[in-house]
């Protein structure tokens, strides 16, 4: 567990075994030659020392855990790497036997007992994976687990307790055998409570859950496809015909459930997010196949009215998933700006990602009025969706202006802010008025509201404060630079850190105020220096020099410069 198992990393645990299994080998100086390899076995004349059993425990586990690093890749194993894994899982089991016949021999009763069941367990693996004999695997993992609970009621208080966690472990495994043999009445949601368990012999049993109960939900929704004739929408009941199209739709409710269901309330928002995209995605498939038909429809117009209906109906809902997965990001950004920041890798949240989150809102909101409203007989379900869309329009408009005055409020624009949290204010109230006329279950809207009325009106009013100080601070600031005016420029208007360090006075300003912070001044001023003085010579042109003619070498001439001159 100290190796990576605690947090299923099994490939650094496949690296300290092969760390491992060098130290050993070269301790016992059982080397396979240094140059070209050559096998030598682990017999019983060979365990003289209690690390020759080490090194069959540490190759099947080294076996072992590159069987599951491979079973963990990203988009699963192919073809080729599932047919390495099981090798490696046939190495783990013949290593595991061979570790079990040697502890019978060599080693003493509690360990025989232990190495049994230890290779019983490897092989209950190897047949999990492989998809067949399941009575086989059924049988390896029940040998395992009784001798496991007969050691854990002798030994130490730590032995115990390892061997009940071991028994734990391998119980999902057993009733996934059973449930496959047919004699048990396991049904899909218990495999998805197992599943939820923790523990490194459940990591195999979960992938393979992962595998076979897409299998199980396509079946079960298809079974339930066949009862499901039409869909109900908004007073509107509307034929569907073809089967993908209703396994399609009734993927989506199902996981639309587990969004709604008991259990919505405690589920962390990112796993929230991944049921979103899937219900998304499963409502893109309805479309896709309804919009197919709608092509091979042909001149038949009651069933290209019926399409066209169902098609404005799937694009309804996921119009209205939509709004609820932006709404569920509008929470998790409140939430993140509401905290204050302890982490410094933490990501600030700003009004302005809320503002654009709010502006999304409203564009779906639009989109699914106009899509409502798009008919021609309207009945009273959709004249009440649609006045209900008009009135979380106003809603999201309300808390639009709230996050882009509480912005302007951050820039240090205080009559800007002022004026948008009165226009909030407004806006929340007849968003009040309206769901209150309207019928239906709108507690959690009207609170929302409530609380951004509050809010507006405290915001408002510390506004008003500051903008108030900041006044009578800019006079005062004012006042003072006419004061230390010089004609002469040599006393500056506003003085620098460096030049106070005797005054506690900030030099950085209000946080909420975007401003430079006066530390020292940047580029330098220029200032005087003393430099070498300039030296002119005005005696030099009066100066009679002495004739040096005489000092001069002459010039002698030869034959030619005679002849010449």
């Amino acid at each position: 567990m100290q190796h990576g198992l605690r947090h299923g990393d099994y490939t650094r645990y496949r690296r300290y075994c092969t760390a491992r299994l060098r130290r050993l080998y070269k301790s016992l100086k059982f080397t396979h030659g240094r140059g070209k390899y050559s096998k030598r076995n682990i017999t019983e004349s060979t365990v003289t020392d209690v690390r020759f059993l080490h090194v069959l425990l540490y190759s099947a586990e080294r076996a072992w855990s590159h069987a599951m690093e491979k079973r963990q890749l990203p988009d699963g194993p192919n073809a080729r790497q599932r047919i390495y894994l099981i090798g490696r899982l046939r190495k783990a089991v013949k290593w595991a036997t061979l570790f079990s016949k040697l502890c019978a021999i060599k080693a003493d009763s509690r360990t025989s007992l232990e190495a049994e069941a230890y290779a019983s367990y490897m092989k209950g693996n190897l047949l999990f994976e492989q998809d067949q004999n399941w009575d086989v695997a059924l049988m390896s993992f029940k040998s395992a687990r009784a001798v496991y609970e007969e050691l854990g009621k002798y030994g130490d208080l730590d032995n115990q307790v390892l061997c009940r966690e071991r028994v734990e472990e391998l119980e999902p495994s057993i009733r996934y055998c059973l449930h496959k043999v047919g004699q048990s009445n396991l049904q899909t949601s218990e495999l998805l409570n197992i599943g939820d368990m923790e523990g490194p012999a459940l990591d195999l049993f979960k992938a393979k859950l992962e595998v076979g109960l897409d299998a199980v939900m396509a079946e079960a929704r298809s079974q339930q496809a066949a009862s499901m004739t039409e869909l109900n929408w908004l007073g509107h009941r509307f034929p569907v015909s073809n089967a993908k199209t209703r396994v399609a739709i009734l993927k989506a409710q199902e996981l639309e459930k587990d969004l709604h269901g008991s259990s919505a309330d405690s589920t962390p928002s990112d796993k929230k997010l991944v049921i979103f995209d899937k219900i998304f995605s499963a409502y893109h498939e309805a479309r896709g196949y309804i919009r197919a038909d709608l092509a091979t429809a042909g001149n038949a117009e009651n069933v290209k009215d019926d399409l066209h209906g169902l098609d404005k109906a799937v694009s309804a809902m996921l119009g209205e998933r939509t709004i609820e997965r932006n709404l569920l990001l509008v929470k998790v950004a409140k939430s993140k700006l509401a905290r204050r920041r302890d982490d410094k890798n933490d990501k600030v949240t700003k009004p302005e990602e809320l503002v654009r989150l709010y502006d999304l809102l409203l564009q779906n909101t639009a989109d699914l009025s106009d899509l409502v409203s798009s008919g021609r007989d309207k009945k009273p379900e959709e004249v009440s969706f649609a006045d209900e869309c008009a009135c979380k329009t106003l809603a999201f408009r309300a808390e639009r202006c709230f996050y882009v005055a509480k912005s302007y409020s951050v820039a240090g624009k205080r009559a800007e802010a002022y004026a948008l949290y009165h226009h909030v204010r407004n806006l929340a109230e007849d968003a009040l008025r309206k769901f209150k006329s309207l019928n239906g279950d709108y507690k959690n809207m009207i609170k929302d509201l409530e609380e951004l009325c509050k809010q507006c009106r405290s915001n408002s009013c510390i506004e008003h404060a500051l903008g108030i100080m900041e006044e009578n601070k800019d006079q005062e600031n004012i006042s003072e630079r006419i004061s230390n005016i010089s004609l002469t420029g040599a006393e500056r208007l506003e003085k620098f850190l460096l030049d106070k360090l005797d005054v506690y006075e900030s030099a950085v300003g209000d946080s909420n105020v975007k401003c430079a912070p006066r530390i020292a001044s940047f580029p330098p001023p220029f200032q005087a220096i003393s430099r070498t003085p300039i030296v002119l010579d005005l005696a030099y042109n009066n100066i009679e020099f002495p004739s040096l003619e005489s000092r001069m070498k002459k010039q002698k001439g030869g034959f030619m410069s005679r002849i010449w001159g």
